[in-house]
């Protein structure tokens, strides 16, 4: 691949300690200093503004489109068909400066346009796939609902069957893009009268002028405030009987999709924790206090050590999936595994970065308090630490305590 338009980017100081560019090839180098440009000049100057005023700028929708970023995992209908790592590297870069834009390339590329690739027709590949990965059209994926998201299997959303026609009925929560998107990978359990897919999910393409949806954007946020997440209703949504994903049946479709966004946030919540770090590191060599620099201190520098030591691990961590990805071997376990510690971890770097800023550390000088309050909704959503402690539990032991 090229880039004709490849001005320096300015790397990381963390770089001089951590030479993570010795276990990349140039392709995966491209992508993730494409990545860099992206966010430092399209993002960076930005983002604190957006925050504030609960924007997010869809004109940059399609720049991300353009520059190869939107289902660039998949292959084919204009996609990149770039590996695992270049992924990662991408979701890494992007969260460094705002966990919504890693979200949205999330939400676009492994939830909604991997449902279609994964599980949609020839016929609905060529009609979305195209115009999702350019930008040009956005997908949305439905399956939280308000009671409780991590029950997929209670869903309450039912597809009921009347001849030629699929009607749904039911409501979803903290479905982001929605009130934006154009198209909506939505799944709902089928009524218990049609025949052999009888309480069994299965997943709907729905276009958002359809009469009976409606997406109203949630408010009073204070985390995810530069992105978009929504309640979502079906009122007699009626649809054509080719409307359902052909390839998906109950929620081995759903988790399938799930499993690719998880496998993003490993990399991208250790682009935050990154970002962190860089705030820390440059406010302990320009604030003195008692009469030196507050980074000759012992304190400050073992929180730089350790704060240094968790992305290192996370990020190698991160990298590791990323080749088991790219061989076929990942498996769902080992994915838990990596967005429990990536999260939790960047979690616990940001309070720590916050520390060392001392009481500036609350402004939007830094970027430490947004992406704390960021992490804490990439925290919960994708599966809890819970719902990842028991995965990997279920791995150890072959008892499923769900």
């Amino acid at each position: 691949m090229t880039d004709t338009a490849a001005p320096t980017v300015t790397a990381p100081r963390i770089d001089a300690v951590f030479d993570l560019d010795a276990l990349l090839t140039d392709e995966e180098l491209e992508w993730r200093d494409r990545a860099r440009r992206f966010a430092q000049e399209r993002i960076a100057p930005i983002i604190e503004q957006d925050f504030e005023d609960r924007v997010f700028r869809r004109e940059l929708v399609r720049e991300a489109g353009e520059l190869g970023f939107l289902g660039m995992h998949l292959s084919g209908y204009g996609c990149a068909g770039a590996g695992a790592v270049a992924y990662g590297l991408v979701c890494l870069e992007l969260e460094a400066a705002d966990s919504g834009w890693r979200t949205f390339v999330s939400v676009q590329g492994s939830l909604a346009m991997s449902a279609i690739h994964k599980y949609g027709s020839e016929e609905q590949k060529q009609r979305w796939l195209p115009g999702m990965t350019k930008g040009e059209l956005i997908g949305c994926f439905a399956l939280t609902e308000p009671q409780g998201g991590s029950d997929p299997a209670a869903m309450t959303t039912v597809a009921r069957r009347e001849g030629d026609e699929w009607v749904l009925d039911g409501a979803k929560r903290w479905i982001g893009l929605a009130s934006l998107a154009d198209v909506a990978v939505v799944w709902a359990k089928v009524a218990d009268d049609a025949g052999e897919d009888a309480g069994v999910v299965r997943g709907f393409l729905v276009p958002t002028s359809t009469p009976g949806f409606t997406a109203t954007p949630i408010t009073g946020k204070l985390s995810m405030r530069a992105s978009v997440q929504c309640d979502v209703t079906f009122d007699g949504v009626r649809l054509p009987a080719d409307a359902m994903l052909p390839g998906a049946r109950g929620l081995s479709g759903p988790f399938g999709c799930l499993n690719e966004a998880r496998y993003g946030i490993v990399w991208g919540a250790m682009g935050a924790a990154r970002s962190c770090l860089e705030a820390a590191l440059a406010r302990s060599t320009s604030r003195e206090a008692f009469g030196k620099p507050i980074g000759a201190n012992q304190l400050i520098q073992a929180k730089l050590a350790d704060m240094l030591v968790e992305v290192e691990k996370g990020v190698l961590l991160a990298l590791h999936l990323g080749r088991l990805k790219e061989r076929g071997a990942l498996t769902p376990a080992q994915i838990s595994v990596g967005k429990l510690n990536s999260v939790r971890e960047a979690l616990r770097i940001a309070h720590d970065a916050r520390a060392i800023l001392g009481g500036d550390g609350i402004t939007s000088e830094f970027p430490v308090m947004r992406h704390a309050a960021n992490l804490e909704s990439v925290r919960t959503y994708e599966g809890t630490d819970e719902v990842h402690q028991l995965v990997i539990g279920r791995a150890l032991t072959g008892l499923n305590a769900f």
